[in-house]
């Protein structure tokens, strides 16, 4: 049987999707029923409803041992794509629970039943900006950057599935950029949809690698069932700046694009006083690191990937169709 941690966020429901075309077991974790709700209605609207009856369905959390290891029973290989998403300092040590020791329970309990193999989703935030531009997988952690508190525990996390390849577990880590696609427009990259059906005037300076949700899955499948192991991918479709992905979804949304770019100064204006209401909130919604990664041109390599798992990218503008389809059947858009 397969497991998946994290089965209703974007990765994690679109993974069920594909596991469930065969007739291969599936354990999925979940928090809450109602996110259970909202992947029953994502296999409504992929007409898919007999697949989502196949998924074995267990509540647990990464960071709740006893629970979680009721999921691993008869369990031979793990996709472990459960992650808290944040760059609010004050939510720290909450990243540090979720990510790092709920990934090194994970990856303990693989050890303890003897699975067979763990794909681990991780991202690029893990990664260095040097040495190399386009950044690929030799560009290691470097902890003299500005990095956030969301990389942080995402390298942490790494580092426990890399102790778990130590002891025995052999494991496979995808790096991909932002994941594009069909979900929940409220949070993560979603955001981006939700900027543009909002039609907001102003873009970020800065750029990305964006990748289409079903490429990261189809490579996670891949590794997962290859012969790789203990080996690292970084997964970008397209390297593009804000301004044009954000344009390309008002045009196949129908939407005004944004047309003003942010200034720099403004949003270290920006920065400092949020920081200073959040002495009062202990909540941030801008960071001065956060201000500066939206100014930033970042490419990505995806090379590796492309020579050792014959990736070929889905072109982006398929994608923003897919998810136009989505928005009109969901009454988003």
């Amino acid at each position: 049987m397969i497991l998946v941690t994290g089965g209703t966020g974007l990765v994690g429901m679109h993974l069920l999707l594909e596991l469930t075309r065969d007739h291969t077991p599936v354990r999925s974790t979940f928090r809450t029923t109602e996110k259970i709700k909202e992947v029953e209605a994502f296999f409504a609207f992929a007409k898919a409803e007999n697949q989502f009856k196949k998924i074995d369905w267990i509540q647990a959390d990464i960071i709740d041992v006893p629970l979680l290891e009721l999921a691993f029973k008869d369990i031979i290989h793990v996709y472990h794509c459960a992650a808290l998403i944040s760059f609010d300092p004050y939510d720290f040590q909450k990243l540090l629970k979720t990510n790092v020791e709920g990934t090194a329970n994970v990856v303990n309990l693989c050890l303890s039943y003897q699975v067979q193999k763990l794909c681990y989703v991780s991202s690029v935030a893990a990664l260095s900006k040097l040495p190399n531009n386009p950044i690929t997988e030799e560009n290691i952690w470097d902890p003299n950057e500005s990095n956030s508190v969301y990389a942080i525990s995402k390298y942490g996390a790494e580092m426990e599935v890399w102790r778990g390849t130590q002891e025995g577990l052999d494991a496979i880590i995808f790096n991909p950029v932002i994941i594009l696609g069909e979900g929940d427009y409220t949070k993560g990259s979603g955001e981006l949809c939700n900027h543009v059906l909002k039609e907001k005037a102003f873009y970020p300076k800065g750029s990305n690698g964006f990748i289409d949700v079903k490429d990261v899955v189809t490579l996670m499948i891949q590794g997962l069932s290859s012969n790789l192991t203990n080996e690292r991918y970084i997964l970008v479709g397209e390297n593009t700046s804000y301004k044009d992905i954000l344009q390309r979804m008002a045009t196949q949304f129908s939407k005004k694009p944004p047309k003003k770019s942010l200034p720099s100064g403004f949003l270290t204006l920006l920065a400092v006083a949020d920081g200073f209401l959040g002495l009062f909130t202990r909540k941030r919604n801008m960071t001065r690191a956060s201000a500066k990664a939206m100014q930033e041109v970042k490419r990505f390599s995806s090379e590796k990937a492309k020579q050792q798992l014959y990736y070929v990218p889905t072109p982006i503008d398929e994608t923003l169709k897919r998810i136009k389809l989505h928005l009109e059947a969901t009454k988003n858009l």
